[in-house]
């Protein structure tokens, strides 16, 4: 108990005159006279002990480069960077870019870039801030951008550790769930076929400004080494999995045959799924990862 209450007050000193105190927050935004944006999805993290987690679950050492995906005023980033031998934070918002300037003064391993990180090109900075070995990213994403901004990382070819992101909870769940659940789906298992996802903590409304409507968590994507399954077309893999999750209540026969994604007839894709030996009125959410992959193969080989 008395090291437990240590490490509380270790904690709380530490982030006395940083931007994890909501007042030192409230400070900033009311000094600038910032203006939140929706379109952007900005919600400030403001405690301390949950970003202490993310930086612990995404194992920053003082070799690593880490990529910050919207930083905001620079919460995260001040802890980011107390770690990091260099923290590169992308940040869309142009009225947050003087911000950082103040609230990231004292700190000369950090780069800001001012653009969508959409359109950044990940692979060139890894070559020039960290000689194209793998960098960590860190993010608090807004909820409607996770999915295209996680896919697109692990489908750049950059060269990832871990992504250690907060996203809304239901996202997190979705990504770690297995077959048969309703929370499974495509998203489930394009980040099962890339990394292995850890939800470290749940994070309630009232640790961000301004309060959010949902629940949030933090959830760690260590990259395979290598992919868990074996598959000879991996873009047609992708196509089968959306078309099957597409219509949801149709059979993994009549969501792939209905799919303009793909050009197999009904008999090939009838004959392809009764060699998978699965049900002929099987769904697409009772396939694990594996079964997909073996099916792409054998409509791959049917062509």
């Amino acid at each position: 108990m008395e090291r437990r209450e240590t490490d509380v007050k270790e904690t709380e000193n530490r982030s006395t005159g940083k931007l994890s105190n909501p007042q030192n927050t409230i400070q900033v935004i009311q000094k600038h006279g910032f203006a939140f944006q929706k379109k952007f999805g900005q919600n400030f993290l403001i405690d301390a002990h949950v970003l202490d987690k993310i930086i612990a679950a995404a194992g920053v050492t003082a070799d690593d480069m880490v990529l910050e995906i919207g930083p905001g005023i620079g919460t995260m980033t001040q802890y980011l960077a107390e770690r990091a031998r260099q923290v590169t934070a992308v940040e869309i918002d142009t009225n947050l870019i003087p911000i950082l300037k103040e609230t990231l003064s004292d700190y000369d391993n950090v780069t800001v870039i001012n653009e969508d990180i959409l359109k950044v090109d990940i692979k060139k900075l890894a070559e020039e801030y960290n000689a194209g070995k793998p960098i960590k990213v860190v993010a608090n994403l807004p909820y409607y951008i996770t999915t295209p901004i996680i896919m697109g990382l692990f489908e750049s070819g950059v060269p990832i550790d871990n992504i250690t992101v907060m996203v809304q909870k239901e996202v997190a769940d979705r990504m770690q769930v297995g077959p048969g659940s309703k929370d499974y789906g495509a998203l489930s298992l394009a980040v099962q076929y890339y990394a292995e996802p850890y939800i470290v903590a749940n994070v309630p409304p009232n640790c961000f400004i301004p309060r959010p409507n949902v629940g949030s968590a933090v959830i760690r994507l260590t990259r395979h080494q290598t992919p868990p399954v074996e598959v000879k077309d991996r873009e047609l893999m992708f196509k089968l999995i959306r078309a099957s999750f597409n219509q949801r209540r149709k059979t993994l026969l009549n969501g792939l045959n209905n799919s303009p994604e793909l050009s197999f007839g009904k008999e090939q894709i009838a004959a392809a799924i009764e060699q998978l030996g699965v049900p002929a009125a099987v769904r697409g959410e009772a396939l694990t990862l594996e079964q997909f992959a073996r099916l792409s193969d054998l409509l791959g080989e049917s062509r």
